[in-house]
Protein backbone atom coordinates (compact mmCIF):
# COMPACT_ATOMS: atom_id res chain seq x y z
CA UNK A 1 0.00 0.00 0.00
CA UNK A 2 1.17 3.76 -0.81
CA UNK A 3 0.58 5.92 2.08
CA UNK A 4 -0.76 9.06 1.06
CA UNK A 5 -1.59 12.69 2.93
CA UNK A 6 -3.82 15.42 1.54
CA UNK A 7 -2.71 18.67 2.04
CA UNK A 8 -5.19 21.40 1.21
CA UNK A 9 -7.10 23.89 2.60
CA UNK A 10 -10.52 23.12 1.71
CA UNK A 11 -12.19 20.45 3.53
CA UNK A 12 -14.66 19.23 0.12
CA UNK A 13 -11.62 19.08 -1.59
CA UNK A 14 -9.81 16.97 0.80
CA UNK A 15 -12.84 14.69 1.53
CA UNK A 16 -13.53 14.41 -2.23
CA UNK A 17 -10.11 13.30 -2.93
CA UNK A 18 -10.03 10.69 0.13
CA UNK A 19 -13.00 9.47 -0.97
CA UNK A 20 -12.37 8.71 -4.53
CA UNK A 21 -8.80 7.87 -3.63
CA UNK A 22 -9.48 5.19 -0.89
CA UNK A 23 -11.70 3.18 -4.01
CA UNK A 24 -8.29 2.92 -5.78
CA UNK A 25 -6.60 -0.32 -4.91
CA UNK A 26 -3.01 0.10 -3.50
CA UNK A 27 -3.76 3.42 -1.75
CA UNK A 28 -4.21 4.33 2.16
CA UNK A 29 -4.82 7.75 3.43
CA UNK A 30 -3.15 7.95 6.39
CA UNK A 31 -3.49 11.72 7.21
CA UNK A 32 -4.68 15.49 6.09
CA UNK A 33 -3.43 18.65 6.53
CA UNK A 34 -5.19 22.24 5.74
CA UNK A 35 -1.98 24.92 5.34
CA UNK A 36 1.91 23.95 5.10
CA UNK A 37 2.74 24.20 8.58
CA UNK A 38 -0.24 21.57 9.80
CA UNK A 39 1.13 19.34 7.28
CA UNK A 40 4.77 19.64 8.42
CA UNK A 41 3.62 18.55 11.88
CA UNK A 42 1.44 15.92 10.26
CA UNK A 43 4.20 14.70 8.82
CA UNK A 44 6.42 14.60 11.30
CA UNK A 45 4.76 12.00 12.89
CA UNK A 46 2.78 10.11 10.52
CA UNK A 47 4.90 7.70 8.13
CA UNK A 48 3.92 8.64 4.63
CA UNK A 49 5.13 7.91 1.10
CA UNK A 50 3.37 10.24 -1.00
CA UNK A 51 1.90 14.20 -0.01
CA UNK A 52 -0.36 15.58 -2.68
CA UNK A 53 -0.08 19.22 -1.97
CA UNK A 54 -2.23 22.27 -2.82
CA UNK A 55 0.14 24.54 -4.37
CA UNK A 56 -2.30 27.61 -3.06
CA UNK A 57 -3.26 27.54 0.63
CA UNK A 58 -3.14 30.44 3.33
CA UNK A 59 -0.30 31.02 6.49
CA UNK A 60 2.18 28.80 4.58
CA UNK A 61 1.92 27.94 0.74
CA UNK A 62 2.64 24.62 -0.68
CA UNK A 63 5.99 25.33 -2.23
CA UNK A 64 7.41 26.65 0.90
CA UNK A 65 6.02 22.94 2.92
CA UNK A 66 7.70 21.28 -0.21
CA UNK A 67 10.89 23.11 0.35
CA UNK A 68 10.98 22.32 4.31
CA UNK A 69 9.79 19.44 4.26
CA UNK A 70 12.68 18.53 1.48
CA UNK A 71 15.82 19.83 3.77
CA UNK A 72 14.19 16.83 5.75
CA UNK A 73 15.58 13.17 5.68
CA UNK A 74 14.26 10.65 3.86
CA UNK A 75 11.03 12.92 2.74
CA UNK A 76 8.16 11.84 1.37
CA UNK A 77 7.41 12.51 -2.63
CA UNK A 78 4.80 15.30 -3.24
CA UNK A 79 2.84 15.71 -6.00
CA UNK A 80 1.72 19.38 -6.09
CA UNK A 81 -2.13 20.12 -6.94
CA UNK A 82 -2.62 22.84 -8.64
CA UNK A 83 -6.12 24.50 -10.03
CA UNK A 84 -4.29 26.38 -13.10
CA UNK A 85 -2.57 25.28 -16.08
CA UNK A 86 0.91 27.79 -16.30
CA UNK A 87 0.70 28.35 -12.57
CA UNK A 88 4.10 30.10 -11.54
CA UNK A 89 3.55 28.42 -7.90
CA UNK A 90 3.62 25.40 -9.52
CA UNK A 91 7.26 25.37 -11.18
CA UNK A 92 8.29 26.94 -7.86
CA UNK A 93 7.04 23.73 -6.18
CA UNK A 94 9.14 21.23 -9.13
CA UNK A 95 12.44 23.77 -8.44
CA UNK A 96 11.50 23.03 -4.05
CA UNK A 97 11.84 19.45 -4.95
CA UNK A 98 8.18 18.55 -5.77
CA UNK A 99 8.09 14.86 -8.06
CA UNK A 100 5.89 16.57 -10.34
CA UNK A 101 2.07 18.42 -10.43
CA UNK A 102 -1.36 17.43 -11.65
CA UNK A 103 -4.23 19.58 -12.04
CA UNK A 104 -7.07 19.06 -9.87
CA UNK A 105 -9.53 18.15 -12.26
CA UNK A 106 -7.75 15.50 -13.52
CA UNK A 107 -9.42 12.04 -13.88
CA UNK A 108 -8.84 9.95 -10.28
CA UNK A 109 -7.79 7.12 -12.08
CA UNK A 110 -4.51 9.64 -13.51
CA UNK A 111 -4.27 10.70 -9.78
CA UNK A 112 -3.33 7.14 -8.79
CA UNK A 113 -1.01 6.30 -11.59
CA UNK A 114 0.60 9.18 -10.45
CA UNK A 115 0.85 8.59 -7.14
CA UNK A 116 2.20 4.98 -7.68
CA UNK A 117 4.75 6.56 -10.24
CA UNK A 118 6.18 8.80 -7.49
CA UNK A 119 6.34 6.05 -4.72
CA UNK A 120 8.42 4.38 -7.28
CA UNK A 121 10.67 7.09 -8.10
CA UNK A 122 9.83 7.74 -11.53
CA UNK A 123 8.59 11.17 -11.09
CA UNK A 124 5.52 12.67 -13.08
CA UNK A 125 7.03 14.75 -15.88
CA UNK A 126 5.23 13.31 -19.00
CA UNK A 127 1.89 15.35 -18.88
CA UNK A 128 1.44 18.04 -21.33
CA UNK A 129 0.50 20.56 -18.99
CA UNK A 130 4.14 20.23 -17.18
CA UNK A 131 6.44 20.23 -20.66
CA UNK A 132 3.92 23.42 -21.19
CA UNK A 133 5.08 24.33 -17.48
CA UNK A 134 8.66 24.40 -18.61
CA UNK A 135 8.45 25.90 -21.93
CA UNK A 136 6.52 28.81 -20.31
CA UNK A 137 8.81 29.52 -17.65
CA UNK A 138 12.13 28.40 -19.75
CA UNK A 139 11.13 31.37 -22.19
CA UNK A 140 10.00 33.81 -19.29
CA UNK A 141 13.06 33.14 -17.30
CA UNK A 142 16.69 34.28 -18.74
CA UNK A 143 18.20 32.97 -15.29
CA UNK A 144 16.05 30.62 -13.00
CA UNK A 145 17.10 29.87 -9.41
CA UNK A 146 20.18 27.62 -8.64
CA UNK A 147 19.68 24.12 -8.67
CA UNK A 148 20.92 22.42 -5.49
CA UNK A 149 23.30 24.82 -5.22
CA UNK A 150 24.75 23.89 -8.92
CA UNK A 151 24.57 27.04 -10.97
CA UNK A 152 23.70 25.98 -14.89
CA UNK A 153 27.51 27.20 -16.14
CA UNK A 154 28.91 24.30 -13.46
CA UNK A 155 26.01 21.20 -14.75
CA UNK A 156 26.81 22.04 -18.12
CA UNK A 157 30.46 21.33 -17.76
CA UNK A 158 29.31 18.03 -16.00
CA UNK A 159 27.24 17.12 -19.52
CA UNK A 160 30.61 16.57 -20.61
CA UNK A 161 30.98 13.62 -18.36
CA UNK A 162 28.02 11.94 -19.83
CA UNK A 163 28.35 9.34 -22.23
CA UNK A 164 27.01 9.11 -25.84
CA UNK A 165 24.20 6.82 -24.63
CA UNK A 166 23.16 9.15 -21.59
CA UNK A 167 22.62 12.00 -23.32
CA UNK A 168 20.48 10.43 -25.44
CA UNK A 169 19.02 8.79 -22.20
CA UNK A 170 18.85 12.70 -20.32
CA UNK A 171 17.20 13.93 -23.98
CA UNK A 172 14.40 11.19 -24.10
CA UNK A 173 13.91 11.91 -20.09
CA UNK A 174 13.52 15.69 -20.54
CA UNK A 175 10.31 15.32 -23.39
CA UNK A 176 8.63 13.50 -20.61
CA UNK A 177 9.15 9.80 -20.96
CA UNK A 178 8.91 7.03 -18.52
CA UNK A 179 11.84 4.44 -18.15
CA UNK A 180 9.66 1.89 -20.36
CA UNK A 181 9.07 4.63 -23.29
CA UNK A 182 13.10 5.01 -22.98
CA UNK A 183 13.82 1.30 -23.24
CA UNK A 184 11.27 1.07 -26.47
CA UNK A 185 12.98 4.10 -28.16
CA UNK A 186 16.64 2.79 -27.88
CA UNK A 187 15.93 -0.86 -27.93
CA UNK A 188 17.16 -1.81 -24.99
CA UNK A 189 15.77 -3.57 -21.62
CA UNK A 190 14.19 -1.53 -18.93
CA UNK A 191 16.63 -2.44 -16.69
CA UNK A 192 19.69 -0.87 -18.56
CA UNK A 193 17.79 2.30 -18.90
CA UNK A 194 17.47 2.26 -14.87
CA UNK A 195 20.83 1.55 -14.87
CA UNK A 196 21.60 4.76 -17.56
CA UNK A 197 19.06 6.89 -15.10
CA UNK A 198 21.08 6.59 -11.89
CA UNK A 199 24.37 7.27 -13.51
CA UNK A 200 23.27 10.61 -15.05
CA UNK A 201 21.72 11.73 -12.02
CA UNK A 202 24.81 10.87 -10.08
CA UNK A 203 27.20 12.41 -12.51
CA UNK A 204 25.20 15.48 -12.40
CA UNK A 205 24.56 15.51 -8.50
CA UNK A 206 20.77 15.98 -9.09
CA UNK A 207 17.91 14.42 -7.05
CA UNK A 208 15.25 13.33 -9.26
CA UNK A 209 13.56 12.72 -12.54
CA UNK A 210 12.43 16.19 -11.96
CA UNK A 211 15.21 17.87 -11.37
CA UNK A 212 16.96 16.39 -14.85
CA UNK A 213 14.41 17.81 -16.92
CA UNK A 214 14.62 21.52 -15.35
CA UNK A 215 18.63 21.16 -16.02
CA UNK A 216 17.85 20.01 -19.51
CA UNK A 217 16.05 22.97 -20.08
CA UNK A 218 18.06 25.25 -18.86
CA UNK A 219 21.90 24.13 -20.26
CA UNK A 220 20.01 24.30 -23.96
CA UNK A 221 20.40 20.17 -24.00
CA UNK A 222 16.47 20.53 -24.86
CA UNK A 223 14.99 23.48 -26.38
CA UNK A 224 11.80 24.85 -25.14
CA UNK A 225 9.01 23.97 -27.21
CA UNK A 226 11.31 21.64 -28.70
CA UNK A 227 12.60 18.20 -28.55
Amino acid sequence: MVRVALVDDQEMIRMGMRMVLESQPGIEIVGEADDGDTALDLLSYVETDVVLMDVRMPRMNGVEATRRLHERKGPPSVLILTTFDLDEYAYDALQAGASGFLLKDTPVEDIAAAIHHVHTGDAVVAPSTTRRLLDHFMHARQKVEELDSTRPGDAGARLAELTPREHEVLRLIARGLSNAEIAAELVLAEGTVKVHVGRILTKLGLRDRVQAVVLAYETGLVEAGGH
